[in-house]
């Protein structure tokens, strides 16, 4: 039976992994992977999509109160991790604005003491937009490569917008006419920032506005020697 193959793996049929997708958010569906094949099918055919127990123990060649005792516990598991999840991703979301205002600020110490010693930048500007760092290593190099970016660019009109980015914390980098010029996405683990992902390359930035010119805008900031990743 179809559903039964789906949640063994709730990825193996396009069109019911389609419409659970619809139905769940990432951070659901990241828990859900952690149920039991069983836990899964109760919960999702329960909660989802509206199975009674009947069809559900049809379904599943267990009994009505079995299928019951599977949902109950998925729910009790999704609730619990669910409220992991929400504090883990407001305290990463709070993190990341307390570092993005030090960025802004120029507090070099700030910085430095919410990223992971081993902290990593990688760039991507697809061969079409300037790249600094090119996958800097390090907080202390990460700190000083921010340092050096950040206040001209500022002071060339650009500002950060904080948002989520591929559902982590993020910002998106705009000049003076809130055209894009790069997105940031933050990796956050232990309560420091392990990875800043930083994406100029305008083929990967167009679903979020109109793209800046990055080189115009390098030189406008007068950080060509240093932002070219050299």
């Amino acid at each position: 039976m179809r559903c039964k193959r789906l949640f063994d793996d709730p990825y193996s049929d396009p069109e019911q992994a389609a419409e659970l997708a619809d139905s769940l958010t990432t951070a659901s569906l990241l828990l859900l992977e952690r149920l039991s094949p069983l836990e899964r099918a109760a919960f999702v055919l329960h909660e989802v999509f509206a199975f009674d127990f009947a069809a559900i123990a049809e379904t599943l060649g267990r009994s009505e109160a079995a299928c019951r005792q599977l949902a109950a516990r998925a729910r009790r598991h999704m609730d619990d991790g669910r409220t992991r999840y929400e504090a883990d991703a407001r305290e990463a979301e709070a993190l990341t604005a307390r570092f993005l205002a030090a960025m802004q600020d120029g507090d070099v110490e700030g910085m430095r003491s919410m990223l992971a010693a081993d902290a990593v930048m990688p760039a991507d500007g697809g061969g079409k937009a300037p790249v600094w760092g090119r996958g800097t290593w390090g907080a202390d190099r990460m700190v000083e490569k921010l340092a050096q970016m950040a206040p001209a660019f500022i002071a060339a009109g650009c500002a950060l917008e904080p948002q989520r980015i591929n559902g982590r914390p993020g910002a998106i980098f705009r000049d003076r006419d809130g055209r894009v010029l790069s997105s940031w996405g933050f990796d956050v683990a232990g309560g420091v920032i392990t990875a800043v992902r930083i994406v100029l390359n305008p083929d990967k930035l167009q679903h979020l506005g109109q793209v800046a010119d990055a080189w115009a805008l390098l030189r406008e900031a007068g950080s060509a020697g240093r932002g070219d990743g050299k």
